[in-house]
C-alpha cells in the first residue's frame, strides 16, 4: 500500500493561517487537521477531508497530496 503526506502546514504557512484557521475554514475538526498536518506519512485518509482542504487552499488535490511511496 502506498504512503502519502498532506502538505497542510506548508500551504497554511504560505497564506499566514494557523491550523485552527484551516480547520474553521474547511469545516473539519481541529484535531483532524492537526493530526493530518503532523503525520509524516499515511496509508489512508478521508477523501472528503482532502477535497475540503484542497478547496480551502484553492489548489488541486495533487498539490495538497505528496506521494511518498506507491
Amino acid at each position: 500500500m502506498g504512503l502519502i503526506r498532506l502538505k497542510i502546514r506548508e500551504l497554511a504557512e504560505e497564506r499566514g493561517w494557523t491550523l485552527k484557521e484551516v480547520a474553521e475554514r474547511s469545516g473539519l475538526n481541529y484535531s483532524t487537521v492537526k493530526n493530518y498536518a503532523q503525520r509524516d506519512a499515511m496509508t489512508m485518509t478521508n477523501y472528503t477531508a482532502i477535497l475540503r482542504l484542497a478547496r480551502v487552499f484553492d489548489v488541486a488535490m495533487e498539490e495538497l497530496v505528496e506521494v511518498l511511496e506507491e
